[in-house]
């Protein structure tokens, strides 16, 4: 899912991570990996987030999917796996104003 600023603002508050800003030279070769998507890095590896259907109380929800994981060494080296849902649920309908 390609993210607003609001929607990734609000990621940011619920999940220890960077977003790889849409005008970095690595996006282009993301997307074509992994398809249109705001991109995450954090300790673990590389993520995106994904709606879920569930809605609760009509607040809009998704997951983090890990896409890669650092390989050996100080966070250089990306290796690629199949996608893994985690269990982390974003609130994307969070008043801001908290």
């Amino acid at each position: 899912m390609k993210m607003s600023a609001a929607q990734i603002e609000l990621t940011l508050k619920q999940f220890q991570a960077q977003a790889i800003p849409s005008e970095h030279p690595v996006i282009r070769e993301l997307q074509r990996l992994f398809g249109e998507h705001t991109y995450f890095l954090d300790s673990e590896g590389l993520s995106i987030v994904e709606t879920v259907n569930e809605e609760r109380n009509g607040d809009a929800r998704a997951v983090v999917v890990k896409l890669a994981n650092w390989g050996d060494g100080p966070q250089r080296n990306l290796l690629t796996h199949a996608p893994e849902v985690t269990e982390l649920v974003i609130d994307l309908e969070t008043d801001l104003r908290h």
